[in-house]
């Protein structure tokens, strides 16, 4: 069975390096090439996701509106009317009203369609949880929404914050519960979509403390606001003057009035229990025809196989049998960790969807049939497969945060050695090794004190980041800034080992910046983070490069120009790139150590 030429590359990339992996990149250029003509017809088209988040996004919106408007009771009864005036007068507006209450009815038709629709769910985790929380709104918010929307609408209720919370203060203490559970389960249950969507996106990790402040602040305020003005609306009530202003029939309505609304929440609560009753039945009635329409064999290639009823995807399958299965989306087609390879021939497996082709061709697996998502496989014959990513390989070490891959600009610098062969030759392998860890100790020093971070150490060679917590134009100053300072330190290394080198210490650096997958990779406790993508194999060809030029740093030009510096501030030529169609324009500094005042003078231009 033959690993592909993609799969081989995103196993062994992040070395980039040919000697220690030798891997032909020259016939993935020609998958690339005929592949372009499939990526220009290829459309994501929009996804039921996608849908389903933006409306979640407009609600969420509304609550953190209204949350905040609650927030105003800390201060007064006349703030909380302020804000309603507010809040009422752009949630009304009729433009904003149609897309409000087409995303309310889009996103709850949208979950209850999920709770037919979705066979298996990975139900330690956290999504079945928002599930539940989101279809138990309706429930909980049913007497609140028709007690207030539905009672100015049918007669003309003039209800605002003093009548609402004199009702549930004083009347109604059942109700006050169910208004505060009501506002904790919708913030939370669109606190974990907000969390679904925005996980995997390259600034969560730096926001993430402050949208955690945010989700606990907002709520929390939001229920003090509301008390406070209750325990003021209690107070004000034991004046008759002001329960013949706000109590008034104009404004809580009739006895009759009243128990037609109770009438109405009661039937659209059992209407509602019905629906989702209606639901589970039908889920359950799929489940017996999907039986009698015939049970197909999944076998893992490890000589584990399972029985499913056709229409199952593969990864819930996985789920459903408790096979341990990679998913770092949940099964969104949002990664591509479910992939699987499939056994023999796939003339019968069903063609991908938009979506699932789109996830294949970011990551070079477009033209080989055998590569398919298991989430988004639903095969309708017997299936043998093995899995691309172990669970293992994404696990998080033990005692040790994991990082889940996130696509990032960073900066990449090689540094190699020069001459450590002939260096071996003829001393001690303990007097190598002690040569070789001052050099990458002088490497790692200028590294750190330049704001980057040494990644992988590779023989006598170095991969070292930039970029991780500053922005672009940041990372590449610090890039060269930190190639001009190993150069000095690699000189004073120089000085001191003089006594013991026949000739002094060379090395080559190649930079390069791009677009790449951070995370980590390896197999259960070795895990390593690093990086992976076109812009750590280039930096790789470029330090490479440094040999035949006679030169001791090669950047790309497009790092000098997102590093603001000029054009004539480095020699430029077009060298061709192994793994690459075209020529591609770097520059070249014969001395590292120019580079500092480069970017100083450049600096000090700028200032």
């Amino acid at each position: 069975m033959r690993t592909s030429e993609s799969e081989l590359y995103a196993a062994l990339v992040p070395a980039g390096i040919k000697r220690y992996f030798p891997v032909s990149y020259e016939s993935m250029n020609g998958m690339i090439a005929r592949n372009q003509v499939r990526i220009a017809k290829l459309t994501r088209g929009v996804s039921v996701r996608q849908v389903r988040m933006v409306c979640g996004l407009i609600l969420y919106s509304y609550l953190i509106s209204h949350f905040l408007n609650h927030a105003l009771g800390n201060i007064s009864l006349e703030a909380l009317a302020w804000g309603l005036h507010y809040h009422v007068l752009f949630w009304q507006f009729l433009p904003v009203a149609i897309v409000f209450y087409s995303a309310l009815l889009i996103h709850g038709g949208l979950g209850i369609w999920a709770l037919y629709e979705r066979r298996q769910f990975r139900w330690k985790a956290i999504e079945p949880l928002q599930l539940v929380l989101g279809l138990s709104i309706p429930l909980l918010a049913a007497a609140h929404v028709i007690g207030v929307r539905l009672g100015h609408t049918l007669f003309a209720l003039d209800r605002h914050y003093p009548q609402v919370l004199h009702g549930y203060w004083s009347t109604m203490s059942a109700r006050l519960w169910l208004l505060l559970i009501v506002l904790v389960v919708a913030w939370i249950h669109g606190s974990i979509g907000l969390y679904f969507w925005l996980r995997l996106k390259t600034f969560f990790r730096r926001a993430a403390p402050f949208l955690l402040a945010g989700a606990v602040l907002v709520p929390t305020l939001a229920l003090l606001g509301l008390y406070q003005g209750g325990r003021i609306v209690m107070k004000d009530s034991a004046d008759p003057a002001w329960r013949a202003v706000n109590l008034s029939r104009d404004k809580v309505g009739t006895p009759a009035e009243a128990q037609t609304l109770e009438t109405i929440i009661d039937y659209s609560m059992i209407g509602y229990l019905g629906l989702l009753g209606l639901v589970l039945a039908a889920r359950g009635a799929r489940a017996l025809r999907e039986r009698r329409g015939g049970m197909i064999t999944l076998s893992y290639g490890n000589g584990r196989t399972v029985r499913v009823p056709k229409g199952l995807s593969v990864l819930e399958a996985s789920l459903r049998h408790q096979v341990p299965h990679a998913s770092v989306c949940g099964g969104r087609a949002r990664c591509s960790t479910c992939r699987i390879r499939v056994i023999g021939d796939c003339a019968a497996l069903p063609e991908p969807s938009n979506r699932e082709a789109f996830v294949l061709n970011r990551v070079g697996s477009a033209s080989d049939p055998a590569i398919r998502l298991a989430c988004q496989l639903r095969p309708e014959t017997d299936l043998s497969f093995f899995q691309i990513f172990t669970p293992q390989t994404i696990a998080a070490r033990r005692g040790a945060p994991s990082h889940i891959g996130e696509e990032r600009y960073l900066v990449s610098m090689f540094v190699d050695m020069r001459g450590s062969t002939q260096l071996a030759e003829n001393r001690l392998p303990f007097d190598t090794v002690f040569i070789v860890n001052r050099f990458l100790g002088a490497v790692s020093q200028a590294v750190i004190e330049c704001g980057g971070q040494p990644n992988q150490f590779l023989g006598d060679g170095q991969l070292a980041l930039f970029g991780l917590s500053t922005d672009r134009r940041t990372a590449c100053r610090q890039a060269l800034k930190a190639a001009a300072r190993i150069s000095r330190h690699i000189e004073e290394l120089n000085r001191f080992l003089k006594s013991d080198l026949d000739q002094p210490i060379r090395f080559g650096i190649g930079i390069h910046g791009g677009e790449v997958i951070v995370g980590d990779i390896g197999y259960r406790d070795h895990l390593v983070f690093t990086a992976l993508g076109d812009a750590v194999n280039v930096a790789a060809r470029l330090q490479d490069m440094t040999k035949s030029l006679g030169c001791e740093m090669i950047c790309s030009d497009e790092l000098r120009v997102t590093a603001g510096l000029s054009a004539e501030a480095l020699p430029r030529q077009d060298v061709e790139i192994r793994g690459r169609t075209g020529p591609m324009s770097v520059c070249v500094a014969e001395r590292a150590d120019t580079l500092s005042s480069l970017v100083d003078d450049e600096k000090a231009a700028a200032a």
